[in-house]
């Protein structure tokens, strides 16, 4: 169904947004079909300049491809630590139906210098290491690590365990400890692909990738998680941020 348009926001937007909250929480995969522009139309009420123009900015932020008697069809997603934590605010998924992660490792470890910095603690505290990749069917799409704070394993340990948290890590976290996900940083940058990312993605070495990192804090501001994952190339992150004044 579609939803009722807010009038503060262009028509087109509000659109926009709708379906490219369908493509990063699953419920449109990739290969399905959009409607066509005219369908767009009558299901929202606008004229066919809007709807068009919905499908342009949907192609431009790279959800979606048009091809001759293909239609609109949704492209490959990328899903990162933050829309892992993003997609859990707003489905309860982790994960699209199509994809799927499995726990390579989980263990309590000592924190290097770098670690120890992203999570705010001394070199040499206890932190918990958790190393997955995730997987679209058989093929191997990213891979990630996420740290946390060894003082957690106490109150939390299912996370040193490498059985799925069906309800994922800030789920899980959340029943717990009560705290739950605030605000998110990330950064990204290209790369070339190491010898590691070869034995998690396949990948050729010194081929293109996604590298990033991310902090997910509390409503306190502390960190719940530092993470660091790698992406196979022509996979497309999209974010939605609300600008308010102060």
């Amino acid at each position: 169904m579609a939803p009722t348009l807010n009038r503060p926001d262009p028509p087109y937007l509000q659109i926009v947004s709708h379906f490219r909250q369908k493509i990063m929480s699953g419920e449109l995969r990739e290969g399905d079909r959009l409607p066509t522009g005219r369908q767009i139309s009558e299901d929202f009420s606008v004229a066919i300049a809007t709807a068009t123009k919905v499908i342009t900015t949907l192609r431009s932020e790279g959800l979606v491809d048009t091809a001759p008697g293909r239609g609109t069809i949704v492209k490959p997603a990328s899903h990162s630590p933050t829309d892992r934590a993003i997609a859990t605010r707003r489905t309860g998924r982790i994960y699209p139906p199509d994809e799927h992660a499995k726990i390579k490792t989980a263990a309590l470890v000592d924190a290097n210098e770098r670690i120890a910095d992203a999570l705010g603690l001394q070199p040499g505290a206890p932190v918990v290491r958790r190393q997955r990749v995730t997987y679209r069917g058989d093929q191997p799409v990213s891979a990630s690590t996420s740290w946390f704070d060894g003082q957690l394993a106490e109150v939390a340990p299912r996370l040193l365990e490498t059985e799925r948290i069906l309800q994922g890590t800030f789920g899980y976290l959340a029943e717990v400890t009560g705290r739950t996900i605030k605000t998110v940083r990330d950064q990204n940058a290209a790369d070339a692909a190491s010898e590691q990312d070869i034995q998690d993605l396949g990948v050729p070495l010194g081929s293109p990738v996604l590298r990033g990192r991310n902090w997910v804090y509390d409503g306190d501001g502390n960190i719940i998680e530092y993470g660091e994952y790698v992406s196979a190339a022509q996979r497309w992150q999209s974010y939605e941020f609300e600008i308010t004044d102060n």
